[in-house]
């Protein structure tokens, strides 16, 4: 038998390093897991209670806030023109084309603690040159920030860089992306060391650039097939090495962080490519799960891939595939790991939970209690995990491998999409159109 001591330590040896809780950097927070270690957050809420303020923001936008501090930021893209309001669910036929009216993307900074507005800054004003899904927008790219600078990406509006005062640092035009059926963009910056990550994976052009955090002069860049996705790369730092993952409906890709330099590749994604990687217990977790498609996998990998690491025939493993499904990746939103469970929330209202270390399935369940479409990322904290769906209602569930669903939160009636963020005690909520601060009232 295993030393129980023994087991402890390697899962500790193989956990990500907690962030200070004043920190959420980048979409999905620290790790790119969802996951935050506080235990001040609160966990009952509704459309007043535990609201510790609530502010309108103008445009329309999916990205998710960032917070660094006591400064959340947000970014938006906003007109003064009439546009259709996006409409829940899954749908494909809902392209709005090129709009012809002038738009401002902006980045907005408020306060953690009263939701005041520090500054806001328009990067850019100028009619748009990509087409969007009705369901879609122009800012949906989440900012990253870090205790220099906050760096946000508009697709093919550019990136741009500020300072945490709101002064311009530098600004860089990446290209006209023609996207899949004229969807739009939304894959995230991802940061390191000194070094901001940009996938653009598009049908006109393909390629991962790394810029210097500091003037935005490309450091490298690496072009290759591919099409649409609209996945984050992902840092894994594992026990061999440093690497950069992006995911594509053609493959996933692994790139050395310094130079570049193509690693691996796996083939075998859904044709439409949405959820961010991640690592946990020493092992890199991808997925993909266009609802449409046979195929919507997800695989655990362990470090020291070499070339191409494709399963093989029927095979379910390989010398680095530690194990996979071929039917149980998400659309849209991305896995979230607690403990030793993967736990998948499906767009239509499933929600599954998969041993981490083999992949076996613990239990399959239809939520009840809610209604409608999952498009934001569960999150957890507490030993809960909660998931969010586009009418606002957030069910609660107990972490674990027996499901017991603990109650609804029921916010204001405006669509939801994004992740949220949290840092000291706060979760910070976007909806269409306001910003929420959800905390435990002193009372």
């Amino acid at each position: 038998m295993v030393n129980h001591s023994i087991l402890v330590l390697c899962a500790t040896l193989f956990c990500i390093p907690a962030m200070p809780d004043e920190h959420w950097p980048n979409f999905r927070g620290p790790g790119s897991r969802g996951v935050s270690d506080a235990t001040d957050l609160p966990v009952v809420w509704d459309n007043k209670k535990n609201i510790a303020w609530k502010v309108r923001i103008p445009g329309r936008a999916w990205s998710s806030p960032v917070i660094w501090g006591d400064k959340v930021i947000v970014t938006n893209a906003v007109t003064d023109a009439e546009t259709e309001a996006p409409k829940k669910g899954i749908y494909s036929r809902g392209n709005r084309p090129k709009q012809d009216s002038l738009y401002r993307w902006e980045v907005r900074c408020y306060s953690l603690s009263d939701g005041e507005l520090q500054w806001s800054r328009v990067a850019l004003e100028a009619k748009p040159n990509m087409a969007v899904h009705l369901k879609n927008t122009l800012a949906s790219e989440t900012p990253a920030v870090d205790a220099q600078r906050i760096y946000a990406f508009f697709g093919s509006a550019g990136v741009f860089c500020y300072d945490h005062s709101g002064k311009l640092l530098w600004k860089k035009d990446l290209g006209v992306f023609e996207t899949r059926k004229g969807w739009g963009t939304a894959s995230s910056p991802t940061i390191h060391d000194h070094m901001i990550f940009i996938q653009c994976d598009h049908d006109s052009q393909s390629f991962i650039v790394a810029l210097d955090q500091a003037t935005g002069e490309e450091i490298w860049r690496k072009e290759h097939d591919g099409t649409t996705s609209w996945s984050t790369p992902f840092i894994w730092e594992n026990t061999l090495r440093t690497e950069l993952i992006t995911t594509t409906s053609e493959r996933a890709r692994s790139f050395d962080v310094t130079t570049g330099k193509l690693l691996w590749e796996l083939e075998g994604m859904s044709s439409i490519v949405c959820p961010t990687s991640f690592s946990a217990h020493g092992l890199l977790y991808i997925s993909s799960g266009f609802v449409n498609d046979e195929t919507r996998p997800i695989y655990a990998i362990k470090p020291g891939g070499v070339g191409n690491i494709s399963l093989s025939g029927t095979h379910a493993t390989n010398q680095f595939v530690v194990w996979s499904h071929q039917r149980i990746g998400p659309y849209n939103t991305s896995p979230i790991l607690v403990g030793d469970y993967l736990y998948v929330l499906y767009d239509r209202g499933i929600f599954s939970c998969f041993d981490a270390h083999t992949g076996a399935l613990i239990y399959r369940k239809r939520l009840t209690g809610v209604r409608g479409q999952f498009s934001a990322s569960p999150w957890s904290y507490g030993g809960k995990i909660f998931c969010l769906n586009e009418d606002g209602e957030t069910l609660v569930i107990q972490a674990g491998k027996t499901f017991e669903a603990l109650h609804v939160n029921r916010m204001d009636d405006e669509m939801f999409m994004a992740s949220p963020a949290m840092s000291k005690g706060t979760l910070v909520v976007r909806g269409m159109n306001h910003l929420y601060g959800v905390r435990k009232s002193e009372d």
